[in-house]
């Protein structure tokens, strides 16, 4: 990664497919400009990516009930893709992450 100026680099630990997962756990409903907006990224990429955790098995994507809007779940059990992480469910990362105002502020401990 490139220096900023300084002795930071621009590099961040969550991947845009995790962020976008993320913002689908905290609004099932959310439009794709909306997790867009939220995750930095263009809506181009937040559908790529949705298309790409769909196929994957991460989540289905159905029509809401008003007929215009997409609704997604998120598939329980799913497991990370890695094999340094592959016993694990990312329901784990999406509890730890999901509530932006974290665990303890959240009431969780």
């Amino acid at each position: 990664m490139r220096e900023t100026g300084g002795t930071h680099t621009e590099w961040t630990f969550l991947t845009s497919h995790a962020r976008v997962l993320l913002a689908i756990s905290r609004d099932p409903g959310a439009r794709l400009r909306d997790i867009a907006a939220t995750c930095g990224i263009t809506e181009r990429t937040v559908l790529a990516i949705v298309t790409d955790l769909e196929e994957a098995g991460y989540l289905t994507r159905s029509r809401a009930d008003d007929g215009r809007r997409n609704h997604y779940g998120i598939v329980e059990g799913s497991r990370f893709r890695h094999p340094a992480e592959a016993g694990h469910q990312i329901a784990g990362l999406i509890a730890l992450l999901a509530d932006p105002r974290g665990p303890t502020e959240a009431g969780g401990g």
